[in-house]
């Protein structure tokens, strides 16, 4: 027994590291590409200030889609933004894509009859219902949209005034079909788990995204923050919904197709992070079984294809990072048998077993973590601060992500569940709804908490940091979900439900 706890200990834990030194090559690559990452964050010239004269040359048609879905915190903020954008009036559409079932609804019409009063180019489309989702309501608004161009934003983002002057001057070229910002967070310090959340983001977009463009690799576009070519979309088959993300799915398929993407790191829209576990598991899942899908989808396309070998083994890696989900949530339930039957006195063992798990975890984590805040301009130091954090977050996810993973091999497509925005408001307008008590994440803590005690008793002294986090991930995500129903059922007791606070569709723990 001990001998087969050992060798699938090892046989986890080497296709984990698999994934580690992924990390760590893009950590080499940032070193190697630096001169061409020093090219690409300069960009090409923005186009002049206006000022309302005529532009030297001929300027592309641009359409604004902004999918909506009962977004009244933050609707009024988006519109506003937009407004403000830089760019010829009479080029220039926004196009509101509303399929809001709440007071979402006349807060946008009245938005946008304000703007048409000052004689802004602006269309109100809403969907009586939901068919597609995102996917579906950027497909109907792509049908009807007057721009060559197609800039899309998010409900809770804030695109700076010269956005479109900064973007469209890569579409000089005609071979680019896409070009993604950078996302910024508007609330990043607000607690752990929004520190957490943004340096996550930050590992996708300064290392992962940021590096694939300056190798000439595939990368993704975002689904907010970036500008499309029209005929890219419709030449790639356009907006599909067979997978809830709509946005992973078009990129691999228009590059598939010929086009380019540019990737720029130095253009920044800020945006909203979850500030809650539920939201915040919430996006999880969705961004996990979308991507699960969309590898089922394309992955054996891309292997047939007769892109790089690079460009290939990038986009397995890019297409299933959440596989060492379910692998770390299986080394969390074998490490108690492996302290309890191995000898940690047997210092070969400890060096053999121990050390790759501290290696090709928090050795690469840290490094990539740590490279993308340098690539911000923040201290690299602080990473090393927010990744034992981020490290127990993800441990916490396991059960979540695992989920997630077995449902996008059953099924295809599914509910969008949408991240609640808070905005300028004091309280929560909306929630993700959390019906079931995690009872995994309970058991997991548990057996990780036995695996701690038993590593302190048993000599594997470098195993116990892990088992610690192991038994904080488990715990932090039980705890704070039994937290928040607890809050929410005691702020909704003896009261009806108030009118104005509503719940977006139940996520994925009310399985």
């Amino acid at each position: 027994m001990g001998l087969f706890v050992c060798v699938l200990y090892a046989a986890v834990l080497a296709i984990l590291s698999v994934y580690g030194i992924h990390r760590s090559y893009l950590v080499l690559m940032e070193v190697r590409l630096r001169h061409r990452l020093r090219v690409l964050k300069e960009g090409v010239p923005a186009l002049a200030p206006f000022l309302g004269a005529a532009p030297m040359a001929p300027l592309p048609t641009v359409t604004i889609q902004l999918a909506i879905f009962n977004e009244a915190t933050v609707a009024r903020r988006l519109l506003e933004s937009v407004a403000r954008i830089e760019y010829p009036h009479e080029l220039l559409e926004i196009q509101v894509l509303d399929d809001s079932t709440d007071e979402t609804r006349p807060i946008l019409r009245r938005c946008v009859a304000e703007l048409q009063e000052a004689g802004r180019d602006v269309t109100y489309l809403h969907r009586e219902n939901r068919i597609g989702y995102k996917a579906g309501a950027l497909a109907a608004g792509l049908s009807v949209a007057k721009g060559e161009l197609l800039a899309l934003f998010d409900a809770d983002f804030i695109p700076p005034s010269d956005f479109l002057r900064k973007v469209i001057p890569h579409f000089d070229d005609p071979k680019v079909a896409m070009v993604q910002t950078r996302w910024g967070h508007l609330n990043r310090d607000h607690s752990i788990l929004t520190r957490v959340a943004a340096l996550m983001l930050d590992g996708h977009h300064l290392m992962e995204n940021r590096i694939r463009a300056a190798a000439g690799w595939l990368f993704n576009f975002a689904g907010t923050g970036g500008v499309w070519r029209k005929c890219a979309i419709e030449s790639a088959g356009g907006w599909q919904h067979d997978t809830l993300t709509e946005d992973l799915d078009l990129s691999y398929r228009a590059q598939l197709a010929g086009w380019k993407f540019v990737y720029r790191e130095d253009i920044v829209t800020p945006a909203e992070l979850p500030e809650d576990v539920s939201a915040f598991r919430a996006q999880q899942f969705r961004w996990a079984l979308g991507t699960v899908q969309t590898s089922r989808k394309l992955l054996g396309r891309i292997v047939r294809s007769e892109l790089s070998l690079g460009a290939r083994a990038e986009a397995f890696f890019h297409l299933t990072p959440h596989f060492a989900y379910p692998l770390t949530l299986l080394l969390s339930v074998i490490l108690l048998p492996l302290v309890i039957l191995m000898p940690g006195s047997n210092s070969a063992l400890v060096v053999a077993l121990d050390v790759p798990l501290f290696l090709g975890t928090t050795g690469s984590l840290t490094a990539f973590y740590a490279a993308a805040e340098r690539a911000q301009g923040r201290r690299a130091r602080d990473a090393l601060f927010v990744v034992p954090a981020l490290i127990a977050v993800g441990v916490g996810l396991t059960p979540l992500i695992t989920r997630a993973l077995i449902r996008g091999y059953r099924q295809m497509a599914g509910e969008f569940v949408r991240t609640p925005k808070k905005g300028a408001t004091t309280g929560a307008r909306y929630r993700t709804t959390a019906l079931a008590l995690p009872f995994m994440e309970s058991v997991f803590f548990l057996i990780s908490l036995a695996a701690t005690i038993a590593s302190t008793r048993t000599g594997h002294v470098i195993a116990t940091p892990f088992a610690a986090l192991f038994t904080a991930g488990y715990g932090y995500m039980a705890g704070t979900m039994i937290h928040e129903q607890f809050q929410r059922a005691a702020a909704h007791s003896g009261s009806a439900p108030d009118p104005v606070v509503s719940s977006i569709a139940a996520s994925s723990d009310a399985e």
